[in-house]
């Protein structure tokens, strides 16, 4: 050993087969290796957190953990248990153990870089800012110089005068701490100064930080002079020329006047009149005017913002710069085959005048070179720099509201015209398919399509579309939504997939997919599209962590903000709070009182009724949508009202989740075997201790179902592209949230018969046994609504009543509720009833009658059992009728049919196929359900 160069720890070894065990995924082993060096080495700290990592990782958490915290109470201070610690809270997604862990070992051992570098960063995990503060305070003079830069103003002074500033993450941290304390004219002269010159990983980093700080502080002077010199550098610059006209007016509101000698500003000559603004525009355009070719497009959409500004404020000078018609039909003359001229004249369409729209049209379609029209008298262009421009008229006329004035006759021969000019436009090429070209001619005539409810033709035309184009996202969003408004899920799990949705995106378009699983009865498919984004959300949690540790490390200050503000973002999501209750809901559905009771089912969940974990006030919708491009006129467009009262709907819908799942969760809680009714620790038993708490969910609950109702009675309407209504509407329609409420009330009347007894309580068992016959009249209304034909097909044309398939839905997850609460019931009843029956035989009485309450839910079960029959039977001859349906469908395949009705035809057994799913799931979970309720029996 001495000839060695080193002396190896034998407790390295000794530990050495459980680490290749773990690392080979080798856990039973790991644990058998673990128990072995055990018995030999009992105060071998590591092997036991090894062992609970193993533990951790075959399912068995809860010992797993028990065996750790025995490890963290001694407060181990040796590497091996220390990080076989933090790799065990990771996997535990308990991060704030870790900080605890390190604290402990800081204290033992204070003069350890590594534990103080360890503890820091555990604090970022957690977000603990204060702390991390305190952590670098409480390290030493060379850990604090070596590993972390100083996170104080008058440090990085110290610095600074010491002349030690040398790198630029050390000069963004200096303006980062100069901008938050609001010195703006410090951070001006840190960045004009010898420091900013270390400013360069970005283009114009300077610039950019200067034009920031002076519109903070209002120099609008050099705000003006600034982007006049940068607009003379790169004139194709538009955020600049928005800077110019901003700081323009402002000086002239000010009655801003140059100074009589020295120059203008620090940053040069100044624009202070709208003359010098009306000619640095036509120097700018002069010099694109004089180029023969690649001509810039922000001088020329520069002038038109010019008129807008000068319009809005009545200033007669806006004629000088010319007619905006004729402006723009020059713009669209040098930049009409580039897809980007729809979206730059778009926004200036408000400075025509009504009656210029039909001409603005005419003139735009006199610089489109289209060929001789055909037979059908349709003209078509030649190449694709042609269709390019005639597309981006289509556009423009859409967007004019042109189409939308056509009658019906004209819309019909609009779609015609449309569909021809995509199928020509089929010709040039596999790069037109894959990147726009006459693909955007589709959810044009789609958009018209769908004025006249025409959707199966719609379904046809985009299933077409995508055939020839696979990647174009458009065509995909818009089936997904198509689909889902059909009320057909089965489709849409593998266009969605084909989205490819990367990282944020499960939150910004996740609730596409996740609105409609559930609620259209594909609870398999449900439950994969709630572990797709809850993934992701906790995923995140973790790795943006990572991301602020390194960006500590590597120095990269100014994005620590970005990254503990997007973690922020995501943790206070409004898809996170619905996807995660939405999940434990459908959970609770599929498998409560059926694979496990109901009670243990909440405490896997670890769900709190007392406690509400959705932080309401700090909600965020991050939904985009605008993700479907829309051409619509403006009074079609979204807006915010549209945004606000979406975001009140899934807020709403999102309460009376939440509270449903408090207080299923209560329910289960109540519920406890008869055995133990009678211990004097029953009141232990989570709410059964507290009925305030299920008193005080209902009051919220009935509250919340008030404020709904008198939301869905004010009926806004959506633009079809805008956001996707949430299930409020129809769940109220349906009737289940009334239903669920009433049955919630149960257990609340039989805590008080219970405490009562049977002998002294008439009037509260009238008014239970009431409760009963009203939530079998309300059930059977639920079914009721659910009775009918989801897809029916006469003369050769089919309708569909989606909206079935959703009021099954609300009837099976109803139906889950009262048998849990029924379960409760049982568990109150039958011991009264054997006590009542004990009774009678010590007394020897004659058959007396039997109780009110007793006898109601008697009447009560049977009608439950009566119902689920009915439900299933209906269910039964729906799934024999479809399936006879999409036979009979599949016999007219030996006609000759033209292309589009091909595709109009598999997308609608797509939805014939999707219907017979989701009948078969409902089915499936109604049955399961029908047989627990044999068990609930008195």
């Amino acid at each position: 050993m001495a000839a060695r160069g080193h002396v190896q720890d034998p407790n390295d070894r000794r530990l050495r087969p459980i680490y290749d065990y773990l690392d080979n995924g080798n856990n039973k082993m790991a644990i058998q290796q673990a128990d072995k060096l055990l018995k030999k080495h009992k105060d071998l700290h590591c092997a036991k957190v090894l062992k609970a990592i193993g533990l951790q990782r075959t399912a068995k958490q809860d010992e797993a953990f028990t065996l750790a915290q025995e490890v963290a109470v001694l407060e181990p201070t040796d590497d091996n248990s220390l990080q076989a610690l933090t790799i065990l809270y990771r996997e535990m997604h308990r991060p704030e153990l870790v900080t605890k862990l390190y604290e402990a070992a800081v204290r033992k051992v204070p003069t350890s870089e590594e534990y103080h570098s360890h503890l820091f960063m555990a604090y970022a995990r957690v977000g603990e800012y204060k702390k991390m503060q305190q952590a670098i305070s409480a390290q030493d003079e060379k850990l604090s110089q070596t590993m972390f830069l100083p996170l104080a103003e008058r440090m990085v002074e110290k610095m600074v005068k010491e002349e030690k500033i040398e790198a630029e993450a050390e000069v963004q941290l200096y303006f980062m701490i100069l901008e938050r304390l609001g010195k703006y004219v410090e951070a001006l002269e840190v960045v004009q100064g010898p420091l900013g010159e270390k400013l360069t990983s970005e283009l114009q980093s300077r610039e950019n930080k200067c034009m920031m700080l002076y519109r903070r502080l209002e120099r609008w002077a050099e705000c003006n002079a600034l982007s006049c010199k940068l607009l003379l550098k790169n004139p194709d610059d538009w955020q600049f020329y928005l800077l110019y006209f901003d700081s323009l007016f402002h000086l002239i509101d000010q009655s801003w006047t140059p100074p009589q000698e020295g120059t203008h500003s620090a940053e040069g000559e100044v624009h202070a009149s709208i003359s010098q603004a009306l000619s640095f525009m036509e120097d700018r355009i002069a010099t694109e005017e004089a180029k023969e070719s690649k001509h810039l497009r922000g001088p020329y959409l520069a002038r038109l913002e010019l008129i807008r500004r000068l319009r809005e404020r009545s200033c007669p000078e806006a004629q000088q710069l010319g007619e905006p018609l004729e402006l723009m039909f020059q713009f669209f003359v040098k930049f009409g085959d580039k897809p980007c001229c729809i979206t730059d004249l778009k926004i200036f369409l408000d400075l025509l005048t009504p009656d210029q729209h039909v001409q603005f049209i005419n003139r735009l379609m006199e610089a489109v070179p289209l060929g001789a029209p055909g037979e059908d008298g349709v003209a078509f262009p030649g190449d694709t720099r042609a269709l390019q421009r005639h597309l981006c008229v289509t556009q423009l006329s859409r967007s004019l509201g042109q189409q939308h004035a056509l009658n019906t006759q004209g819309k019909l021969g609009l779609i015609k015209e449309l569909k021809a000019h995509y199928r020509h436009g089929l010709q040039f090429g596999k790069y037109v398919l894959s990147h726009g070209g006459s693909c955007l001619y589709r959810p044009v005539a789609g958009d018209n399509v769908h004025v006249f409810m025409l959707l199966r033709s719609d379904l046809g035309l985009l299933e077409e579309g995508l055939s020839h184009s696979s990647s174009n996202a458009q065509f995909k969003l818009l089936l997904l939504l198509l689909y889902c408004r059909l009320g057909a899920f089965e489709p849409v799990v593998d266009l969605y997939s084909s989205l490819d949705a990367k990282h944020v995106q499960h939150d910004t378009i996740g609730y596409l997919l996740t609105r409609y699983a559930e609620s259209l009865g594909q609870f398999a498919a449900a439950s994969q599209s709630c572990n797709f984004s809850l993934r992701f959300f906790h995923s995140n949690q973790k790795d943006t962590s990572e991301y602020v540790i390194q960006a500590y490390k590597y120095g990269a200050f100014e994005k620590i903000p970005e990254f503990i503000a997007f973690r922020n973002r995501l943790d206070h999501s409004l898809h996170f709070a619905q996807v995660r209750t939405e999940r434990m809901l459908l959970d609770l559905f599929l498998e409560a009182d059926i694979s496990s009771p109901l009670e243990e089912s909440v405490k896997s969940m670890s769900l709190c009724p007392e406690e509400d974990d959705i932080l309401w006030d700090s909600l965020r919708d991050n939904r985009d949508l605008t993700v479907l491009v829309s051409w619509n006129p403006k009074d079609r467009q979204l807006n915010a009202e549209h945004k606000q009262r979406s975001l009140e709907d899934d807020t709403l819908w999102l309460r009376l989740r939440s509270l449903t799942l408090r207080l299923i969760g209560c329910v289960s809680a109540l519920t406890h075997p008869p055995a133990s009714r009678n211990s004097e620790k029953r009141t232990e038993n989570g709410v059964a201790a507290k009925p305030s708490s299920l008193r005080s969910l209902l009051s919220q609950l009935e509250s919340t179902l008030n404020q709904a109702t008198q939301f869905t009675e004010k009926q806004l309407q959506y633009p079809f592209v805008g956001p996707v209504p949430s299930r409020l509407a129809q769940a109220l329609s349906s009737g289940c949230c009334q239903c669920q409420l009433s049955s919630l009330q149960l257990p609340l009347h039989l805590q008080e018969l219970e405490a009562a007894g049977l002998d002294e309580s008439t009037e509260l068992q009238t008014q239970i046994s009431n409760l009963f016959k009203s939530l079998a009249v309300q059930l059977q209304d639920i079914l009721e609504k659910c009775k009918g034909d989801p897809l029916e097909v006469k003369d050769s044309q089919s309708t569909t009543q989606h909206f079935l398939l959703e009021n099954l839905v609300y009837f099976v997850e109803t139906v889950c509720i009262v048998l849990w609460v029924s379960n409760y019931c049982v568990s109150v009843l039958r011991p009264l009833k054997s006590s009542l029956q004990k009774k009678k035989k010590k007394k020897k009485e004659a058959s007396t009658v039997t109780p009110p309450v007793l006898s109601a839910y008697q009447e009560f079960n049977s009608s439950l059992q009566s119902l689920l029959n009915q439900a299933l039977e209906h269910i039964k001859s729906q799934e024999i009728s479809l399936t006879a349906l999409k036979l009979g469908a599949l016999s007219l395949e030996g006609q000759t049919q033209s292309e589009v009705r091909t595709f109009t035809k598999m997308a609608m057994d797509k939805v014939q196929s999707s219907y017979l799913r989701s009948l078969q799931e409902i089915g499936e979970l109604l049955k399961k359900r029908a047989d627990t309720l044999k068990s609930l029996k008195i």
